[in-house]
Protein backbone atom coordinates (compact mmCIF):
# COMPACT_ATOMS: atom_id res chain seq x y z
CA UNK A 1 0.00 0.00 0.00
CA UNK A 2 1.45 3.34 -0.73
CA UNK A 3 1.28 4.26 2.96
CA UNK A 4 3.88 2.12 3.64
CA UNK A 5 5.89 3.59 0.69
CA UNK A 6 8.79 6.07 0.92
CA UNK A 7 10.12 8.39 -1.59
CA UNK A 8 13.56 10.79 -0.26
CA UNK A 9 13.86 14.14 -2.44
CA UNK A 10 16.82 15.59 -1.82
CA UNK A 11 17.04 19.84 -2.43
CA UNK A 12 13.41 21.27 -1.37
CA UNK A 13 13.65 23.99 -4.04
CA UNK A 14 11.72 25.45 -6.47
CA UNK A 15 11.71 21.38 -7.71
CA UNK A 16 11.76 19.45 -4.99
CA UNK A 17 9.26 20.97 -3.10
CA UNK A 18 5.70 21.24 -5.44
CA UNK A 19 7.55 17.13 -6.07
CA UNK A 20 7.08 16.46 -2.32
CA UNK A 21 3.46 18.18 -2.24
CA UNK A 22 2.61 15.95 -5.11
CA UNK A 23 3.90 12.53 -3.87
CA UNK A 24 1.93 13.42 -0.50
CA UNK A 25 -1.35 14.07 -2.40
CA UNK A 26 -0.44 10.53 -3.89
CA UNK A 27 -0.77 9.06 -0.91
CA UNK A 28 3.27 8.54 -0.50
CA UNK A 29 5.18 9.15 2.58
CA UNK A 30 8.48 11.56 1.58
CA UNK A 31 11.77 12.09 3.32
CA UNK A 32 12.38 15.51 2.18
CA UNK A 33 16.01 16.07 2.73
CA UNK A 34 17.82 19.87 2.24
CA UNK A 35 21.38 21.59 3.58
CA UNK A 36 19.71 24.16 4.20
CA UNK A 37 18.91 24.32 8.05
CA UNK A 38 16.87 27.51 7.25
CA UNK A 39 14.54 25.68 5.00
CA UNK A 40 13.61 22.76 7.20
CA UNK A 41 12.99 25.11 10.22
CA UNK A 42 10.75 27.02 7.89
CA UNK A 43 8.73 23.61 7.21
CA UNK A 44 8.72 22.59 10.52
CA UNK A 45 6.97 25.56 11.61
CA UNK A 46 4.52 25.25 8.60
CA UNK A 47 6.13 28.38 7.01
CA UNK A 48 6.80 28.93 3.55
CA UNK A 49 9.91 29.79 1.73
CA UNK A 50 8.48 29.64 -1.55
CA UNK A 51 6.61 32.53 -3.51
CA UNK A 52 4.69 29.61 -4.85
CA UNK A 53 3.59 28.51 -1.41
CA UNK A 54 1.74 29.93 1.24
CA UNK A 55 1.89 29.44 4.71
CA UNK A 56 -1.60 28.06 4.88
CA UNK A 57 -0.59 25.47 2.28
CA UNK A 58 2.68 24.35 4.27
CA UNK A 59 0.96 24.04 7.47
CA UNK A 60 -1.69 21.67 5.44
CA UNK A 61 1.27 19.33 3.76
CA UNK A 62 3.11 19.26 7.28
CA UNK A 63 -0.69 18.77 8.56
CA UNK A 64 -0.90 15.52 6.72
CA UNK A 65 2.31 13.66 8.68
CA UNK A 66 3.36 12.02 6.00
CA UNK A 67 6.66 14.46 5.09
CA UNK A 68 9.71 14.78 7.20
CA UNK A 69 11.92 17.20 6.64
CA UNK A 70 15.47 16.88 7.75
CA UNK A 71 19.21 17.53 6.94
CA UNK A 72 20.45 14.02 7.51
CA UNK A 73 20.72 11.18 5.16
CA UNK A 74 19.65 8.74 7.64
CA UNK A 75 17.14 7.68 7.04
CA UNK A 76 17.48 7.51 3.40
CA UNK A 77 17.33 3.74 3.70
CA UNK A 78 13.49 3.32 4.34
CA UNK A 79 13.19 5.19 0.76
CA UNK A 80 12.07 3.43 -1.49
CA UNK A 81 13.17 6.00 -4.66
CA UNK A 82 15.38 8.46 -3.98
CA UNK A 83 14.92 12.04 -6.28
CA UNK A 84 17.54 14.30 -6.81
CA UNK A 85 16.44 18.19 -7.15
CA UNK A 86 19.85 19.99 -6.42
CA UNK A 87 20.93 23.46 -7.98
CA UNK A 88 23.33 22.98 -11.35
CA UNK A 89 24.79 26.18 -11.78
CA UNK A 90 27.66 27.65 -13.66
CA UNK A 91 31.05 28.59 -12.01
CA UNK A 92 33.17 30.60 -14.43
CA UNK A 93 30.81 29.69 -17.46
CA UNK A 94 31.50 26.05 -16.95
CA UNK A 95 29.11 23.57 -15.70
CA UNK A 96 29.26 23.37 -11.86
CA UNK A 97 28.14 19.65 -10.99
CA UNK A 98 29.72 19.81 -7.13
CA UNK A 99 25.76 19.54 -5.55
CA UNK A 100 24.83 16.70 -7.61
CA UNK A 101 28.76 14.86 -6.99
CA UNK A 102 28.54 15.14 -3.28
CA UNK A 103 24.55 14.51 -3.03
CA UNK A 104 25.85 11.16 -4.75
CA UNK A 105 28.73 10.42 -2.36
CA UNK A 106 26.94 11.41 0.75
CA UNK A 107 24.24 8.44 -0.51
CA UNK A 108 26.71 5.93 0.15
CA UNK A 109 26.76 4.72 3.17
CA UNK A 110 22.38 4.42 3.44
CA UNK A 111 22.09 2.63 -0.67
CA UNK A 112 20.47 -0.59 -0.57
CA UNK A 113 19.69 -3.28 -2.79
CA UNK A 114 16.37 -2.46 -4.95
CA UNK A 115 15.86 1.52 -4.38
CA UNK A 116 15.58 3.58 -7.23
CA UNK A 117 18.09 7.08 -7.65
CA UNK A 118 15.97 9.48 -10.03
CA UNK A 119 18.16 13.15 -11.07
CA UNK A 120 15.91 15.97 -11.69
CA UNK A 121 18.69 18.34 -11.86
CA UNK A 122 19.15 20.08 -15.65
CA UNK A 123 22.57 18.99 -16.69
CA UNK A 124 24.35 18.44 -19.97
CA UNK A 125 23.61 15.05 -21.87
CA UNK A 126 25.61 12.04 -21.24
CA UNK A 127 25.82 13.04 -17.32
CA UNK A 128 23.23 10.63 -15.71
CA UNK A 129 25.08 7.59 -17.46
CA UNK A 130 28.91 9.35 -17.06
CA UNK A 131 28.99 10.57 -13.39
CA UNK A 132 25.94 9.53 -11.61
CA UNK A 133 26.05 5.65 -12.63
CA UNK A 134 29.62 5.77 -12.09
CA UNK A 135 29.61 7.04 -8.48
CA UNK A 136 26.35 4.92 -7.91
CA UNK A 137 28.36 1.52 -8.89
CA UNK A 138 31.11 2.50 -6.76
CA UNK A 139 28.97 1.40 -3.59
CA UNK A 140 28.93 -2.34 -5.24
CA UNK A 141 25.59 -2.04 -6.36
CA UNK A 142 25.20 -2.75 -9.81
CA UNK A 143 22.92 -0.08 -11.84
CA UNK A 144 20.17 -2.49 -13.48
CA UNK A 145 19.93 -5.10 -11.23
CA UNK A 146 20.83 -4.01 -7.57
CA UNK A 147 20.36 -0.56 -8.08
CA UNK A 148 18.20 1.24 -10.56
CA UNK A 149 19.16 4.91 -12.20
CA UNK A 150 17.10 7.34 -14.04
CA UNK A 151 16.69 10.87 -15.02
CA UNK A 152 13.64 13.13 -15.83
CA UNK A 153 13.91 16.60 -16.47
CA UNK A 154 12.09 19.25 -14.29
CA UNK A 155 9.73 20.91 -15.91
CA UNK A 156 8.29 23.46 -13.20
CA UNK A 157 7.71 27.24 -13.95
CA UNK A 158 8.17 29.30 -10.66
CA UNK A 159 5.27 31.52 -10.69
CA UNK A 160 3.25 30.22 -13.31
CA UNK A 161 -0.46 28.30 -11.53
CA UNK A 162 -1.92 27.53 -14.59
CA UNK A 163 -0.10 24.43 -15.08
CA UNK A 164 -0.58 22.00 -12.46
CA UNK A 165 2.40 19.95 -11.53
CA UNK A 166 1.00 16.39 -12.14
CA UNK A 167 -1.05 17.69 -15.30
CA UNK A 168 2.56 18.81 -17.20
CA UNK A 169 3.91 16.07 -19.07
CA UNK A 170 6.55 14.21 -17.81
CA UNK A 171 9.59 12.96 -19.90
CA UNK A 172 11.39 9.63 -17.98
CA UNK A 173 14.37 7.13 -19.14
CA UNK A 174 16.23 4.87 -17.33
CA UNK A 175 19.82 3.51 -18.10
CA UNK A 176 18.59 0.52 -18.61
CA UNK A 177 15.25 -0.93 -19.45
CA UNK A 178 14.58 -2.12 -15.93
CA UNK A 179 15.56 1.29 -14.64
CA UNK A 180 12.92 2.85 -16.84
CA UNK A 181 10.38 0.66 -15.72
CA UNK A 182 11.00 1.85 -11.82
CA UNK A 183 10.97 5.14 -13.22
CA UNK A 184 7.99 4.66 -14.62
CA UNK A 185 6.04 2.57 -12.27
CA UNK A 186 6.56 5.95 -9.61
CA UNK A 187 5.73 8.67 -12.21
CA UNK A 188 3.22 6.93 -14.05
CA UNK A 189 1.45 7.50 -10.50
CA UNK A 190 1.98 10.70 -10.22
CA UNK A 191 2.12 12.44 -13.56
CA UNK A 192 -1.54 12.64 -15.77
CA UNK A 193 1.07 11.81 -18.82
CA UNK A 194 4.43 10.17 -19.15
CA UNK A 195 6.71 10.48 -21.84
CA UNK A 196 9.74 7.59 -22.36
CA UNK A 197 12.58 7.92 -24.17
CA UNK A 198 15.07 6.27 -25.22
CA UNK A 199 18.03 6.86 -22.64
CA UNK A 200 19.15 9.52 -20.03
CA UNK A 201 21.46 11.17 -22.79
CA UNK A 202 18.02 11.86 -24.89
CA UNK A 203 16.25 13.56 -21.45
CA UNK A 204 19.00 15.37 -20.90
CA UNK A 205 18.95 17.01 -24.12
CA UNK A 206 15.12 17.19 -24.39
CA UNK A 207 15.66 19.92 -21.55
CA UNK A 208 18.86 21.46 -22.77
CA UNK A 209 16.83 22.26 -25.96
CA UNK A 210 13.74 23.26 -24.28
CA UNK A 211 15.82 26.68 -22.57
CA UNK A 212 18.00 27.03 -25.60
CA UNK A 213 15.60 27.47 -27.38
CA UNK A 214 13.69 30.47 -24.92
CA UNK A 215 16.95 31.86 -24.62
CA UNK A 216 17.70 32.23 -28.10
CA UNK A 217 14.19 34.16 -28.72
CA UNK A 218 14.18 35.82 -25.54
CA UNK A 219 17.62 37.20 -26.63
CA UNK A 220 16.58 37.72 -30.06
CA UNK A 221 13.25 39.73 -29.13
CA UNK A 222 15.67 42.44 -27.14
CA UNK A 223 17.58 43.20 -29.60
CA UNK A 224 14.43 43.66 -32.01
CA UNK A 225 13.63 46.15 -28.98
CA UNK A 226 17.01 47.51 -29.54
CA UNK A 227 16.45 48.11 -32.86
CA UNK A 228 13.21 49.36 -32.19
CA UNK A 229 14.43 52.25 -30.15
CA UNK A 230 16.96 53.20 -32.54
CA UNK A 231 14.00 53.10 -35.39
CA UNK A 232 12.23 55.03 -32.72
CA UNK A 233 9.10 52.54 -33.21
CA UNK A 234 7.13 50.75 -30.48
CA UNK A 235 7.94 47.62 -29.96
CA UNK A 236 5.28 46.73 -28.20
CA UNK A 237 2.93 47.83 -31.38
CA UNK A 238 5.07 45.85 -33.26
CA UNK A 239 4.57 42.45 -31.23
CA UNK A 240 0.57 42.86 -30.98
CA UNK A 241 0.20 43.00 -34.99
CA UNK A 242 2.12 40.34 -35.43
CA UNK A 243 1.08 38.27 -33.33
CA UNK A 244 -2.28 38.47 -34.97
CA UNK A 245 -0.49 36.50 -38.02
CA UNK A 246 -2.50 33.26 -37.24
CA UNK A 247 0.48 30.64 -37.90
CA UNK A 248 4.36 30.80 -37.52
CA UNK A 249 4.68 33.32 -35.44
CA UNK A 250 4.98 33.02 -31.39
CA UNK A 251 5.17 36.14 -29.59
CA UNK A 252 7.96 37.05 -26.86
CA UNK A 253 8.53 40.00 -25.16
CA UNK A 254 11.29 42.52 -24.72
CA UNK A 255 12.53 42.22 -20.64
CA UNK A 256 15.73 43.68 -18.77
CA UNK A 257 17.38 39.87 -19.91
CA UNK A 258 16.59 36.30 -18.95
CA UNK A 259 17.11 35.18 -15.68
CA UNK A 260 16.49 32.70 -13.08
CA UNK A 261 18.51 29.37 -12.48
CA UNK A 262 17.71 27.35 -15.86
CA UNK A 263 17.15 29.83 -18.96
CA UNK A 264 20.38 31.55 -18.80
CA UNK A 265 22.15 28.56 -17.24
CA UNK A 266 21.06 25.60 -19.61
CA UNK A 267 22.44 26.59 -22.55
CA UNK A 268 25.88 27.51 -21.35
CA UNK A 269 25.81 23.36 -20.87
CA UNK A 270 25.03 22.43 -23.24
CA UNK A 271 27.29 24.53 -25.86
CA UNK A 272 29.97 23.09 -23.36
CA UNK A 273 28.62 19.66 -24.18
CA UNK A 274 29.14 21.10 -27.82
CA UNK A 275 32.82 22.02 -27.67
CA UNK A 276 33.64 18.67 -25.77
CA UNK A 277 32.53 17.04 -28.63
CA UNK A 278 34.83 19.35 -30.75
CA UNK A 279 32.30 22.05 -32.68
CA UNK A 280 30.38 25.01 -31.71
CA UNK A 281 26.80 26.11 -31.22
CA UNK A 282 27.32 29.43 -32.47
CA UNK A 283 23.70 30.72 -31.92
CA UNK A 284 23.61 29.58 -28.43
CA UNK A 285 26.96 31.45 -27.60
CA UNK A 286 25.44 34.95 -29.43
CA UNK A 287 22.11 34.39 -27.43
CA UNK A 288 23.90 34.19 -24.41
CA UNK A 289 26.01 37.37 -25.14
CA UNK A 290 23.19 39.32 -26.16
CA UNK A 291 21.17 38.45 -22.93
CA UNK A 292 24.26 39.62 -21.32
CA UNK A 293 23.92 43.33 -22.96
CA UNK A 294 20.29 44.27 -22.26
CA UNK A 295 21.06 45.21 -18.73
CA UNK A 296 23.72 47.32 -19.93
CA UNK A 297 20.90 48.56 -22.80
CA UNK A 298 18.40 48.89 -19.97
CA UNK A 299 21.20 51.19 -17.65
CA UNK A 300 21.05 53.30 -20.98
CA UNK A 301 18.29 53.80 -21.39
CA UNK A 302 17.33 55.09 -18.06
CA UNK A 303 20.57 57.46 -18.45
CA UNK A 304 19.46 59.07 -21.64
CA UNK A 305 15.78 59.93 -19.98
CA UNK A 306 16.89 61.48 -17.13
CA UNK A 307 19.48 63.44 -19.19
CA UNK A 308 16.73 64.54 -21.50
CA UNK A 309 15.30 65.92 -17.70
CA UNK A 310 18.55 67.59 -17.32
CA UNK A 311 19.59 65.57 -14.57
CA UNK A 312 22.63 63.17 -14.48
CA UNK A 313 22.86 59.92 -13.42
CA UNK A 314 25.57 60.60 -10.59
CA UNK A 315 22.42 62.91 -9.00
CA UNK A 316 19.69 61.09 -9.95
CA UNK A 317 17.45 58.98 -7.54
CA UNK A 318 15.97 55.85 -8.91
CA UNK A 319 13.26 53.83 -7.30
CA UNK A 320 13.58 50.19 -8.93
CA UNK A 321 10.21 48.06 -9.15
CA UNK A 322 11.13 44.50 -8.61
CA UNK A 323 14.67 42.33 -8.04
CA UNK A 324 13.73 38.90 -8.42
CA UNK A 325 14.88 37.15 -12.28
CA UNK A 326 11.13 37.04 -13.12
CA UNK A 327 7.37 37.97 -12.45
CA UNK A 328 5.43 36.02 -9.39
CA UNK A 329 8.73 34.51 -7.82
CA UNK A 330 10.77 35.33 -4.75
CA UNK A 331 14.16 34.17 -6.40
CA UNK A 332 16.91 36.60 -6.91
CA UNK A 333 19.31 33.73 -9.08
CA UNK A 334 20.35 35.35 -12.15
CA UNK A 335 18.39 38.38 -12.02
CA UNK A 336 18.97 40.52 -14.80
CA UNK A 337 17.16 43.51 -12.74
CA UNK A 338 19.62 43.41 -10.13
CA UNK A 339 22.13 43.31 -12.67
CA UNK A 340 20.52 46.53 -13.79
CA UNK A 341 20.53 48.00 -10.70
CA UNK A 342 24.32 46.97 -9.76
CA UNK A 343 25.16 48.93 -13.30
CA UNK A 344 22.69 52.46 -12.07
CA UNK A 345 24.94 51.83 -8.61
CA UNK A 346 28.46 51.96 -10.37
CA UNK A 347 27.73 54.85 -12.35
CA UNK A 348 26.72 56.82 -9.24
CA UNK A 349 22.76 56.81 -9.10
CA UNK A 350 21.07 56.57 -5.67
CA UNK A 351 18.83 53.08 -6.36
CA UNK A 352 15.97 52.19 -3.95
CA UNK A 353 14.05 49.24 -4.67
CA UNK A 354 10.40 47.93 -3.97
CA UNK A 355 10.15 44.18 -4.38
CA UNK A 356 6.99 42.50 -2.26
CA UNK A 357 8.05 39.28 -2.92
CA UNK A 358 11.72 39.15 -1.81
CA UNK A 359 12.32 40.42 1.85
CA UNK A 360 15.54 39.42 2.65
CA UNK A 361 18.09 42.51 2.75
CA UNK A 362 20.89 42.61 0.55
CA UNK A 363 23.89 44.57 0.85
CA UNK A 364 23.21 48.16 -0.76
CA UNK A 365 20.20 47.66 -1.60
CA UNK A 366 17.63 49.96 0.37
CA UNK A 367 14.08 49.57 0.20
CA UNK A 368 11.66 52.29 -0.11
CA UNK A 369 7.71 52.02 1.07
CA UNK A 370 4.98 52.67 -0.89
CA UNK A 371 3.55 55.72 -0.07
CA UNK A 372 2.60 58.49 -2.66
CA UNK A 373 4.91 61.07 -1.21
CA UNK A 374 7.98 58.58 -1.60
CA UNK A 375 7.14 57.54 -5.27
CA UNK A 376 6.77 60.90 -6.27
CA UNK A 377 10.77 61.74 -4.73
CA UNK A 378 12.41 60.08 -7.05
CA UNK A 379 13.81 61.27 -10.74
CA UNK A 380 13.19 58.23 -12.35
CA UNK A 381 11.07 55.11 -11.49
CA UNK A 382 12.64 52.12 -13.16
CA UNK A 383 9.65 48.82 -13.76
CA UNK A 384 12.01 45.66 -14.10
CA UNK A 385 9.77 42.82 -12.96
CA UNK A 386 5.75 43.05 -13.63
CA UNK A 387 4.57 41.61 -10.57
CA UNK A 388 0.77 40.88 -10.13
CA UNK A 389 0.69 42.20 -6.54
CA UNK A 390 1.69 45.58 -7.08
CA UNK A 391 -0.87 48.47 -7.82
CA UNK A 392 0.44 49.96 -10.98
CA UNK A 393 -1.92 52.83 -10.98
CA UNK A 394 -0.51 54.04 -7.85
CA UNK A 395 2.80 54.03 -9.35
CA UNK A 396 1.48 55.84 -12.52
CA UNK A 397 -0.05 58.46 -10.27
CA UNK A 398 2.50 59.29 -8.50
CA UNK A 399 6.19 58.74 -10.58
CA UNK A 400 7.86 61.60 -12.35
CA UNK A 401 8.89 59.28 -14.87
CA UNK A 402 8.74 56.47 -15.34
CA UNK A 403 10.80 53.65 -17.33
CA UNK A 404 8.91 50.73 -17.91
CA UNK A 405 10.51 47.42 -19.16
CA UNK A 406 8.40 44.71 -18.74
CA UNK A 407 4.72 46.96 -20.29
CA UNK A 408 2.72 47.31 -17.75
CA UNK A 409 1.58 50.47 -18.41
CA UNK A 410 0.35 49.74 -21.68
CA UNK A 411 -3.15 51.37 -21.69
CA UNK A 412 -1.37 54.56 -20.23
CA UNK A 413 -0.84 57.33 -22.71
CA UNK A 414 1.18 60.24 -21.15
CA UNK A 415 4.17 62.43 -21.36
CA UNK A 416 5.97 60.65 -17.98
CA UNK A 417 6.08 56.88 -18.83
CA UNK A 418 8.00 55.19 -21.62
CA UNK A 419 8.24 52.08 -22.21
CA UNK A 420 10.66 49.89 -24.28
Amino acid sequence: MKRDRWVAVIGLGFVGLPLVQLLVEKGYSVLGIDMDRRKISFLQEGRSYLSDFTDEEMKELMGKGKFIPTEGYEEVGRAEYIIIAVPTPLREKEPDLTAVEAVLHTLHPYLRSGQTVILESSTYPGTTEEMAKRILEKTGLQVGKEIFLGYSPERIEPGNGSFPLEKIPKVISGVTSECLGKVKELYGDLFETIVPVSSPKTAEFVKMLENSQRLVNISFINEINMLAHRLKVDVWEVIEAAKTKPYGFTPYYPSAGAGGHCIPVDPVYLAWSARREGMRLRMIEEASRVNELIPHFVMERAVELLEREGISLEKAKVGAIGITYKKDVNDIRESAALKVIRLLQERGAEVEVYDPLYSEDLPRLPRFPWEGEKIGSFDLILILVDHSRIPWEELIRYGRLIYDTRNVTQRVHAPHVVRG
